[in-house]
This record gives structure tokens, C-alpha cells and sequence, in this order.
């Protein structure tokens, strides 16, 4: 594999048993821009990624936990690394929607190295979300 300069965008594709209350959730929640879609699918833009909703006719749930720093991760789940305060937006829009969280928003290694910010939710569907943030990315 080469070595590459830049991170490309990811491309995740996740089912969904009811694509227009996920659609909500993925525009109006999370604010994730809308792309191409059918019938049976929508494309986002999940902060410069590509996210696509599929409908399937029951989602069954796949979660599994591992437990860290005293909770349980869903396990699969996927995300983003955002930026500091687009973590902290991100957190602030959430609860201003009620967001039920797996694992409400926290800081991991507060004042150490590798400090990050973190939180896991699901959406309409079930699928485990986690957004996180370092204090310093290096």
C-alpha cells in the first residue's frame, strides 16, 4: 500500500428500517448535508465523508459491548474525528434534541497526553454512533 499525504474521505454504508426518520435524524440532528439518493438510499456528507443510509425491510441489531474506562461500547460502531469546539457544537445540538446517549459526552485523559473528548449514540435505526475530538491531534 502507499503511502498517502492526506486522509481521504471514508465511505460507510449502514441499513436502515425507516429511511425517512433516519433522513431526519442525519440532516436535522446531526446537520449532515444531503447528496444523491433513491428510493432505497441517501448519501451524506457526514463532515467530509461519505455516509449512506440503506433501507432494508427489518433491521436486526449486531451490537455487541467492550467494556472501556467503565463503559460499554457498542461494538460495531463508526464516526468522526471532528475538530475541538465542532465537538463541543456537536454535543450542544444533541442534548438541545434530546438525544438519548449510550455514553453521555466526556473527557478521556483530562490534562494528559492523548486527552479526547467522546460520546456514543444511536441512531432511529439502532446503528452506534461515536464522535470524538483531541485536545491535540498530534
Amino acid at each position: 500500500m502507499q503511502k498517502q499525504n492526506k486522509i481521504n474521505p471514508f465511505h460507510i454504508a449502514v441499513p436502515v428500517d425507516d429511511l425517512e426518520k433516519s433522513r431526519i435524524f442525519y440532516s436535522e440532528v446531526l446537520g449532515c448535508t444531503e447528496g444523491r439518493s433513491d428510493t432505497k438510499w441517501v448519501d451524506f456528507n457526514m463532515f467530509g465523508h461519505q455516509y449512506v443510509i440503506h433501507q432494508v425491510a427489518r433491521k436486526q441489531s449486531n451490537l455487541y459491548e467492550n467494556p472501556v474506562d467503565g463503559h460499554q461500547v457498542p461494538v460495531p460502531h463508526a464516526g468522526v474525528v471532528l475538530d475541538w469546539k465542532d465537538w463541543q457544537e456537536l454535543a450542544a445540538r444533541l442534548r438541545s434534541k434530546k438525544i438519548e446517549f449510550i455514553i453521555e459526552p466526556y473527557i478521556r485523559f483530562e490534562g494528559k497526553a492523548g486527552e479526547q473528548a467522546t460520546m456514543f449514540f444511536l441512531d432511529p435505526s439502532g446503528n452506534a454512533l461515536e464522535f470524538k475530538a483531541f485536545k491535540n491531534i498530534a
